[in-house]
């Protein structure tokens, strides 16, 4: 095993190669690493919350907001459904949680049961899933979103809430931002590197749902003050004008977008942001502008009308403005916002912290100097109970530090406190590789076999043993990464590339340098004897 082979020159040369490119840009200054020439790699490590200091936010999804909208929306899918097949009901509305319709003529109910059923979806009564639908008497239907259902659709739309955050964060040039769903509808956000926590929950925390609604003419605003509100139609307030009397039903919406960046109106030079739909949303807004030239259509954000023109002319290009008093960072941010998309649900801040920069330098330091002394200590004693080998060793750890830090710079991986625990913790599992090798080595030389024999047979026979161990290491490693947060996740990334860059140079190099000193020296007794 101690003869030279070409891979593992060319291995070990690679590693060396590797462990020193990419760890040397954590060493530069940023002027220096921007100064590099564009073949050499810049990226360096991203330094966690508790490293670099940060945002803290703990947020919950609020799903009964949800729950409210679906039955909202299908309120207004079960009038547009029975008005489109001159279906007569009255009494639509909102009983507990179910939605309950009575259908006029008694001899259309089984009629319109199946239409509602086959038009939205819905399941038999007790089916499991989905919209449930059943009659009942006095001509009446009721519908309701089955438990099952109605899980399902919080479980989405926290993971898209999750999604959507890490776009908008992303936006702001924060770097590797940790974002974990926590319990069944919280979401935990570490932003290292910003501190202004007031920023971030503007950008995180607003629900973004953009919407284009008709403006409903048919009675006055006063009519309407006074509650002769018309089925299907909402009061909602103006950042422009007073409340406006709007459809329920939404034309168009966000989700329908395609692009949003912040510019300029060219005749007022107000700011604006100017959007494009894709081609749903774009035959969709011209159609409803090409039927209703001269009515007034509403730009509603999160309940608010931001906008409400009048129709001028069929806009058939699938693209538009919006204008509402923006300043060129307000358009900015909603600009942003909308590109990113609109969350499900809103979302309810539940903690907030924030980890000043100082706090962040001093365990900077205190990590290294943690590692510093871990890492001084165990090559006194590698080196003190093993002599020559012993430095064989230590090098092999030097050689460890660099490869857990270029791949971790490669991977642009985020570097926590737990995470410099677990380069300690693995250079210790490196050292324990190379005792139980000397050991082995040392047992077999007492045997009375030669120098050569002992080295061979230490090595094969102790490299089992030491696969086991790391291989069982890795395995909690990667548990750990799947099933943990946070920090938790931070700790088992490390000790993953630790356990694999561990076995690498605490058997391979250890074993290259070994077999070149034995070339060279062609001992009598093993120094270690």
């Amino acid at each position: 095993m101690l003869a030279s082979s070409r891979w593992r020159l060319v291995s070990v040369v690679a590693a060396l190669i590797f462990g020193v490119l990419f760890t040397l840009p954590n060493l530069l200054p940023a002027n220096l690493r921007e100064a590099l020439p564009p073949f050499l790699p810049k990226q360096t490590l991203n330094l966690g919350l508790d490293l670099q200091g940060g945002s803290y936010l703990k947020l919950s999804v609020d799903t009964g907001a949800l729950r409210v909208e679906k039955t909202t929306n299908l309120i207004e899918d079960i009038r547009t459904t029975l008005k489109g097949e001159d279906i007569a009901f009255t009494d639509l509305g909102q009983v507990g949680q179910d939605v309950t319709v009575r259908i006029t003529d008694a001899g259309r109910q089984n009629e319109a049961l199946n239409l509602l059923r086959s038009r939205l979806g819905g399941a038999v009564s007790g089916g499991g899933s989905g919209l449930e639908l059943a009659a009942q008497p006095d001509q009446r239907i009721r519908l309701a979103f089955s438990a099952q259902a109605l899980n399902a659709e919080a479980s989405r739309a926290v993971d898209q809430s999750i999604e959507i955050i890490r776009r908008r964060i992303d936006a702001l040039g924060t770097r590797e931002p940790a974002i974990q769903r926590q319990g069944l509808d919280q979401i935990v956000v570490q932003a290292p590197g910003e501190s202004d926590p007031e920023r971030l929950k503007s950008i995180i925390g607003q629900t973004a749902k953009l919407t284009f609604q008709m403006v409903d003419d048919s009675v006055s605003l006063a009519e309407a003050a006074e509650g002769r509100i018309p089925p299907g139609s909402i009061i909602l307030p103006s950042q422009t004008e007073g409340p406006l009397l709007l459809k329920k039903r939404a034309v168009v919406t966000g989700e329908m977008l395609t692009e949003a960046t912040q510019g300029f109106d060219g005749r007022s030079g107000e700011p604006i942001v100017n959007f494009r739909f894709n081609g749903q949303g774009a035959a969709r807004f011209g159609e409803v502008t090409a039927s209703n030239i001269g009515k007034r259509f509403a730009i509603v954000l999160d309940g608010k009308v931001i906008s409400a023109p009048v129709i001028q002319s069929a806009i058939l290009g699938g693209s538009g403005q919006i204008s509402g008093n923006f300043t060129a960072e307000s358009a900015n941010e909603l600009a942003v916002l909308l590109r990113a998309g609109a969350l499900p649900a809103p979302l309810r801040i539940e903690q907030q912290n924030t980890v000043g920069a100082e706090l962040g330098a001093d365990a900077v330091r205190a990590g290294a100097i943690s590692l510093a002394i871990g890492a001084v200590a165990m090559f006194a004693f590698i080196v003190l109970a093993y002599g020559l080998f012993g430095v064989f060793a230590a090098l092999g750890l030097i050689l460890n530090v660099l490869l857990i830090i270029g791949a971790m710079s490669l991977t642009q991986a985020t570097l926590t406190f737990p995470g410099i625990a677990g380069i300690i913790l693995t250079l210790a599992v490196a050292v324990d590789a190379n005792v139980l090798i000397y050991e082995r080595v040392r047992d077999e030389a007492h045997l009375g076999r030669s120098p050569l024999q002992a080295l061979e047979q230490g090595y094969e026979r102790a490299l089992v043993s030491i696969l086991d161990a790391n291989i069982t290491s890795a395995i909690s490693a990667v548990i750990m990464f799947m099933f943990g947060a946070g920090a938790v996740r931070g700790f088992a990334w490390t000790l993953l590339i630790g356990v694999i860059t561990s076995v690498f140079t605490a058997v391979v190099v250890t074993q290259l340098l070994i077999g070149w000193w034995y070339r060279a020296k062609k001992p009598k007794t093993l120094p270690i004897v």
